[in-house]
C-alpha cells in the first residue's frame, strides 16, 4: 500500500495541467494490485484527509474504474410474456382512442367492454369493465368525438 500512498500524494500535489497523468499512474498502480477490494478501502480512508474537492473526484473516478462491472440481469423470456399479452388483447378491440389516456375495448366475442383512463392520483392507466348501462353513458359522452377509431365495431 505504500506505493499506492505515494501516488495519492503525488496526485494532490500535482498541478492541475499534470493531474491526469499522476491519476493514470495511480490507477495503473491499482489495476496492478492483487488486492483491488483493499485499494479501494485505502483510497476512500485517504479520500477523507484530503481539503481539495478536485483531488478527491479525481480519486472518486480512480475507486470507480477499480470497481468490478455489475453482471448485466438476465432479460426475461420477452417471448412468454408477449405471447400472454398478445393473448389478452387479442380478446379485444380498440374502439375508441382519446390521446389523453381514455381507451374504450370492445370483446371480439361475446358483449364485454373494458374503460381505460388515468387514474387521478397517480396518473396511471386503470382499467375497468363497463356494464351496458355504464356503456350507454360513456357513448352519450363521447358522441361526436374524433377519437372512435374508424372501422371498429362501437354497437
Amino acid at each position: 500500500m505504500h506505493e499506492i500512498d505515494q501516488e495519492v500524494m503525488r496526485l494532490v500535489d500535482a498541478s492541475w495541467d499534470e493531474r491526469e497523468a499522476a491519476k493514470a499512474a495511480l490507477l495503473a498502480l491499482a489495476l496492478a494490485h492483487s488486492d483491488r477490494a483493499a485499494v479501494c478501502t485505502r483510497l476512500e480512508e485517504v479520500k477523507r484527509t484530503i481539503d481539495s474537492l478536485e483531488v478527491r473526484w479525481e480519486l472518486d473516478e480512480v475507486i470507480e474504474a477499480l470497481q468490478p462491472e455489475p453482471e448485466p440481469e438476465p432479460e426475461p423470456e420477452e417471448a412468454e410474456e408477449e405471447g400472454a399479452q398478445d393473448d389478452a388483447e387479442s380478446d379485444f378491440v380498440l374502439v375508441y382512442d382519446d390521446p389523453r389516456g381514455l381507451l374504450l375495448h370492445k370483446s371480439r366475442t361475446g358483449d364485454r367492454w373494458l374503460l381505460t383512463q388515468p387514474d387521478p392520483y397517480t396518473g396511471q392507466p386503470a382499467t375497468v369493465p363497463i356494464s351496458p348501462e355504464q356503456l350507454s353513458q360513456v357513448k352519450a359522452q363521447l358522441r361526436g368525438s374524433p377519437y372512435w377509431v374508424l372501422g371498429a365495431e362501437s354497437s
